[in-house]
């Protein structure tokens, strides 16, 4: 498969209902070979854009296509994306083996694909005991085993570490690395910040269904301001120094600077003769910048 026949672009995108205008305008992309964040505060209209991608909502106005397709137009739909948007619903009596047996059925896959995507997601040696004793993590990883039976080319992946315990999210990272490593498209929407900065490679960050920013994690700290980190045997009176300069916090035994760069802080503390042990930047995560650009709204 080519590299556009995996990239999903979303254009214009626009979805309202009645007075609720859930997507306004939506514009971004995501690369095949490359995970992709899918942010935004609660109702910021993550799951209705899937949804349009999945042919699920009719867009009101543009497009949101898989390799210039929409999804109804794709030739094997099933084969071509994978989507895990909420916790499936499985036959409790029904083993995990068997549940994707019926789904290969169902779609044409061979039935050997449910003992290689059960292997894939580690839940081997759960296959044939019923779905009603799993945990919600292996219902997740179950879930995920399902929408990689036809060993699609694009992901879609709605909070994909929900009911994940620790050990599950370590797992879940290195897996979507290595499948995108194998040149696919993945797309996934969560509201763990911090989990994504350890997995994806670029952000899309939409805020009341319009985008807010896009590009790399290194592309969205640029210009970020970052604070400043003091340490030295006499912050107090560097405090006094900078107080009407900066906004200033004191943490862990040391002097947290917000609004002026290293530079600026260690002239000053030269000028006044300030001795200094430590002089460094916070980096700027993507929980930080997330926040200011949404204005501080809760995500989800």
């Amino acid at each position: 498969m080519t590299d556009e026949a995996g990239r999903i672009v979303v254009s214009g995108l626009t979805k309202v209902f009645g007075t609720v205008r859930a997507v306004d305008n939506l514009n971004f992309t995501a690369a095949p070979g490359s995970v992709t964040g899918f942010l935004g505060p609660n109702g910021a209209g993550k799951t209705t854009t899937l949804r349009c991608l999945l042919g699920l909502v009719a867009p009101t106005a543009g497009t949101a296509t898989i390799g210039g397709l929409r999804y109804v137009d794709l030739p094997r739909p099933s084969g071509t994306v994978g989507a895990v948007l909420e916790a499936s619903s499985f036959h409790p009596a029904r083993t995990a083996r068997n549940h994707l047996r019926v789904l290969c059925v169902a779609n044409g896959y061979p039935v050997r694909r449910a003992d290689d995507v059960l292997d894939l997601v580690g839940l081997t040696p759960a296959a044939r005991r019923p779905v009603s004793e799993y945990s919600a993590g292996m219902r997740q990883r179950l879930g995920l085993a399902a929408a990689l039976l036809g060993e699609p080319q694009v992901l879609l992946l709605d909070e994909p570490a929900n009911g994940l315990d620790p050990e599950g999210i370590v797992w879940l990272r290195r897996f979507l690395r290595r499948l995108a490593a194998e040149g696919r498209t993945i797309l996934v929407s969560s509201h763990v910040l911090s989990e994504v900065e350890q997995t994806v490679d670029d952000v899309v960050i939409i805020d009341r269904g319009s985008l807010v920013r896009q590009g790399s994690l290194a592309e969205l700290a640029d210009g970020q301001a970052r604070p400043v980190v003091v340490r030295g045997p006499d912050l107090d009176r560097l405090a006094k120094v900078l107080h009407d300069l900066a906004d200033l916090a004191h943490r862990d035994g040391a002097l947290v600077v917000t609004g002026l760069r290293p530079e600026d802080v260690g002239h000053l503390a030269f000028a006044e003769r300030i001795e200094l042990h430590e002089l460094s930047t916070e980096p700027s995560d993507l929980e930080d910048i997330f926040f200011t650009l949404t204005g501080g709204g809760a995500s989800g």
